[in-house]
């Protein structure tokens, strides 16, 4: 395959400094620097859009050519006003960011934008990551008011008008043609990859090594994690978010389900009944709001909690546990999911968006929003051994036979760079 040219990257890196505000994007940031970084391309340089009153995260990619950081005032404040100031902020402060890039070297410019804001107008051809669908799923939640119907209407537009709209399945693909009226010549599929930290734990060898060499933790660190958490050796995970694209209220209710069902007959006496879920990144606002759902369902004592963890602890929760679950009504990029696979984990899901493309056989799909089928599907993952372990042997088939990482995110995304990039 003939190299990639290198091409002069204007990027918006701010959410970079804020990876609680918008914690997907902040990781897709992350690992394509950290894979760009890694394997520098000749040619290739970036100009970075930064808010000017916060510490700058991207200094720690030291192998990065960056010609210039655009440092811009914090336009978060606004809120909802962001969506509608951001496009005609960002233009002023792309303009000229790619000026004489070709001495250095590179084949052209593009703007990349990730996330929410898009630039109305860089003269640059314009490349965008879709990785949410939500604000044109659930109008009711994201376009409820004139600004934000506004601000997310044209970011709509913008995104017709791009050179390249990036998405990392095809069922998203579909989706984004439809809700947003993209042409089909300009969406390119670039699936996602785990972070390191996610990789699959190889038991087979008795000394808990990572597969393939690869980092990972091992069932004395699992067990840790449970007890500083106060877990039993059965629980589930939610890996999800805590706002209007996941179905909490589901999950509460199917819990209540089961908590009158009969206990299954094959689980271990020494098993919590109804099941014990772990929801792993709550705030303190989020763990006080989920409490108070919780009792009034009357499941109180069925949920654990756990602050945000870094990757590794993360990781180690998601390896030990017997699914994750990610009931949801809107997922433009299923990175919970592919982080589950592959650590080997089965995944409980609703079959929307990114999720039955990537869950496939390694999990069980429910339809959105039904608690009934929602509790079954729960129960069997919990107490069904058999179901499980066929479940998590999918998994880790697909884990074992993927491998695929933010290197190849990273060269597929230069490739469409490469394709669209506006020379002089």
């Amino acid at each position: 395959m003939p190299a990639v040219p290198g091409v002069r990257v204007v990027l918006d890196a701010r959410p970079l400094q804020e990876p609680d505000r918008a914690p997907l994007t902040a990781i897709y940031l992350g690992g394509l620097l950290g894979a760009f970084d890694a394997a520098p391309l000749d040619g290739e340089s970036f100009a970075l859009l930064l808010q000017s009153d916060l510490d700058d995260p991207t200094e720690r990619f030291s192998r990065l050519a960056v010609v210039g950081r655009r440092m811009l005032p914090p336009t978060r404040l606004l809120r909802s006003g962001a969506l509608t100031v951001d496009p005609f902020l960002l233009t002023g402060a792309s303009l000229g960011a790619a000026w004489r890039a070709e001495r250095g070297g590179a084949a052209g410019s593009v703007y990349h934008a990730v996330g929410g804001a898009i630039p109305l107008a860089s003269g640059l051809p314009l490349v965008v990551t879709l990785l949410d669908l939500a604000p044109w799923e659930l109008p009711h939640a994201y376009q409820s008011g004139t600004v934000a119907r506004f601000g997310q209407r044209l970011r709509g537009r913008l995104l017709r008008d791009a050179a390249a709209v990036v998405v990392g399945t095809h069922g998203v693909a579909t989706i984004a043609r439809r809700l947003l009226k993209i042409r089909r010549d300009r969406i390119h599929v670039i699936p996602l990859a785990p972070r390191p930290a996610f990789a699959l734990w190889d038991l087979a060898d008795g000394a808990g090594g990572p597969a393939g060499g690869r980092s990972g933790s091992g069932p004395a660190d699992t067990r840790a994690e449970r007890e500083r958490l106060g877990l039993p050796d059965r629980y589930v995970v939610y890996s999800g978010r805590y706002d209007a694209r996941q179905d909490v209220a589901t999950l509460l209710r199917a819990l209540a389900e089961l908590t009158r069902a009969d206990r299954p007959a094959g689980l271990p006496a020494d098993a919590p009944w109804p099941p014990r879920v772990l929801f792993a990144g709550a705030s303190p606002d989020d763990r006080a709001a989920l409490a108070r759902a919780a009792a009034r369902e009357g499941v109180g004592e069925a949920l654990a909690y756990a602050p945000r963890l870094d990757d590794a602890r993360l990781a180690t929760l998601v390896r030990g546990a017997r699914a994750i679950l990610l009931p949801t009504v809107s997922d433009g990029a299923g990175l919970a999911a592919i982080e589950a696979i592959a650590c080997g984990t089965p995944v409980v899901a609703s079959a929307v968006g990114a999720l039955p493309e990537i869950v496939g056989a390694a999990g069980i799909l429910v339809e959105p929003r039904d608690s009934g089928r929602l509790a079954s599907a729960l129960a069997t993952a919990y107490a069904d051994d058999r179901v499980q372990g066929q479940l998590a042997a999918t998994a880790r088939e697909r884990a074992e036979t993927d491998g695929r990482t933010w290197a190849d995110v990273a060269a597929d995304t230069r490739a469409v760079y490469a394709r669209v990039a506006r020379r002089g």
